[in-house]
Parts: C-alpha cells; sequence; structure tokens
C-alpha cells in the first residue's frame, strides 16, 4: 500500500482518550457561558472545566475544532512531542467549514480557548500512563488522582511571509486571505492515554454527516459504551443531561433536544434504537448500539 493510500485509510479514524470522552467538556451551545461545568459521578468522583477569566467555555465550533485536531494528530503518526501543524485554511476546509475572515478569527478563538481552559480531575479521570509524572498528582498506572490540565499546552499562529502570500493569487487553490500556520502541542496528559491505546475510534465521514452539535457529543459518549463492551445502554436521563452537557433540566425539554439527535445517529446506522421511558417516576433512556461506523 502507497504512503498516500495509507494516509486515506488512516484518516477515516479519530482517536479520542476514553477517560476524557467520558466526561463533560464542551457546551452544547456557543452562548457567553462563563460558569464552571460541575460534574460528579457515583463513586464521589469530580470534574470541573473551568474557563479563563473573561472568556467563555468552549462550545460547540471548539467541539469539532478538537476532533479534527485529534483526527490529525493520528494520521500525523500520533508524533511522540504532541506537536500537530496546519494552515487555518486547510484546517476549516477539512471541517466543512466556509473559508473566510469570520472563521478564521472563530479558529484563532477556539484554540486559544483550548489551551487556556483549565480540565481539573478530582478522582475521575483515569489516567493510564506509567509511573509518576512531574507535572501531575497522579502516581500510578490506572489511577484516577488529582490533576489540572489543559488540552492544549501550546498555540502559535504564524502569518506567512509578505512573499508567500503575494504568491497565493497563482495557486487556484489557495486564497489571499489565507492568514499563516499553526503549531499546536497537544497535553501529555491526553497523549499518554493515546499512546497506551485507552481510546474510543470515531469514523471521521459518520462524525461529519451528523448535523447536530448533540448528535455528534452523542456519537462520542456511545463510543466509550461501546468501548466498554456494551450492545445496549441504560442512563439516566438527568445524568445524560450532566455528562453530555445539556442545560435543559426538564423531562420533555430533554427529550425534544435529543430527539433529533437520536434521528441522526439512527439513520447513521450508529445506533439501531434509542427510546425514552419512564419507570416508577425516574426518566431513563434505553440505546441500543449499531454496528461500528467506518
Amino acid at each position: 500500500m502507497s504512503v498516500v493510500a495509507r494516509r486515506r485509510v488512516v484518516s477515516r479514524a479519530i482517536r479520542l482518550d476514553r477517560s476524557l470522552e467520558a466526561l463533560p467538556l464542551f457546551r452544547l451551545s456557543d452562548s457567553a457561558d462563563d460558569a464552571v461545568i460541575d460534574y460528579g459521578d457515583a463513586e464521589g468522583g469530580r470534574w470541573r472545566v473551568i474557563p479563563s477569566p473573561g472568556d467563555r467555555l468552549p462550545g460547540t465550533f471548539d467541539q469539532d475544532v478538537y476532533v479534527e485536531l485529534l483526527r490529525r494528530f493520528h494520521e500525523g503518526g500520533d508524533p511522540t512531542d504532541g506537536v500537530i501543524t496546519f494552515t487555518l485554511h486547510a484546517f476549516l476546509r477539512a471541517m466543512g467549514r466556509r473559508v473566510d475572515g469570520r472563521t478564521y478569527e472563530q479558529l484563532r478563538a477556539a484554540l486559544g480557548r483550548l489551551e487556556r481552559t483549565t480540565l481539573e480531575s478530582q478522582g475521575i479521570y483515569e489516567s493510564v500512563a506509567a509511573g509518576a509524572r512531574s507535572d501531575l498528582e497522579t502516581v500510578a498506572p490506572g489511577a484516577r488522582g488529582d490533576m489540572r490540565f489543559t488540552l492544549l499546552t501550546s498555540v502559535a499562529v504564524e502569518r506567512r511571509r509578505t512573499l508567500d502570500r503575494e504568491q497565493l493569487p497563482l495557486f487556484d487553490t489557495m486564497t489571499t486571505g489565507e492568514p499563516g500556520v499553526a503549531r499546536i502541542v497537544l497535553s501529555s496528559v491526553v497523549r499518554d492515554n493515546l499512546a497506551a491505546d485507552h481510546v474510543v475510534s470515531l469514523s471521521a465521514s459518520s462524525y461529519w454527516a451528523l448535523g447536530s452539535p448533540v448528535a455528534r457529543r452523542l456519537y462520542r459518549l456511545l463510543e466509550v459504551a461501546r468501548a466498554d463492551g456494551r450492545l445496549t445502554w441504560r442512563i439516566a436521563l438527568d445524568k445524560l443531561a450532566e455528562q453530555l452537557p445539556l442545560a435543559q433540566r426538564y423531562p420533555s425539554h430533554l427529550q425534544r433536544v435529543l430527539q433529533p439527535a437520536h434521528d441522526m445517529l439512527v439513520e447513521q446506522g450508529i445506533l439501531r434504537n434509542a427510546a425514552i421511558r419512564q419507570q416508577n417516576r425516574e426518566w431513563y433512556v434505553d440505546y441500543m448500539l449499531g454496528s461500528r461506523p467506518v
């Protein structure tokens, strides 16, 4: 198989940190919400997503940027230094976004938020890295220790040299608005789990075919259930709302938000069925997983 063919095969897969995917991270709206995401599990673990002062929480656009970054990290051979390099133009094209001044600024802002937003775990994020790390309080493989980290440890966007910009009109596939090249460093915390194969895997084509941020987030979470060996998964409706997370709390409101996402996931074959049911005054969602998308 040629190098080009191998890259095409790899580019269809997106490997994500299995521990991180089970936790809420992105608001499923892009409203100016600077509140902290605070999530706890049944074992007493706690997870917080803390925006930088004056900034908002990562939202729907940031979720897509994160997924595309991890796709490129895998396509690049999982570099041990965590460096991902790309032009903003090519990155937005890969996301299926219009390329203009507004989306360039959106992308720069999203990368900055992923660098500045603090992720804080108290006994809930599982790190499978062996041995102690100087930058974490986790001290053993598979530990769920206390730690603070960010998704990106470095973000730099360098503008093209003037000569390069002057020559852009010579190429049909480039635009004179090309703002430069980004150099991103992925967190060592996430890289450790990826290197240890503590992952879930998405189909890039299936992810981008989902037209709803809620459906995309549900796809990521359902793959955690699949990685746990489940063919069916039942979860309390209020718990699901916290884990996604969703701002709605009333069952009727949650059903209106989730139903279109369920329909998209069934259409893509990711789910065979999804049903929201009430049992003994409690509401549950029952999922039947479909075949793994390719």
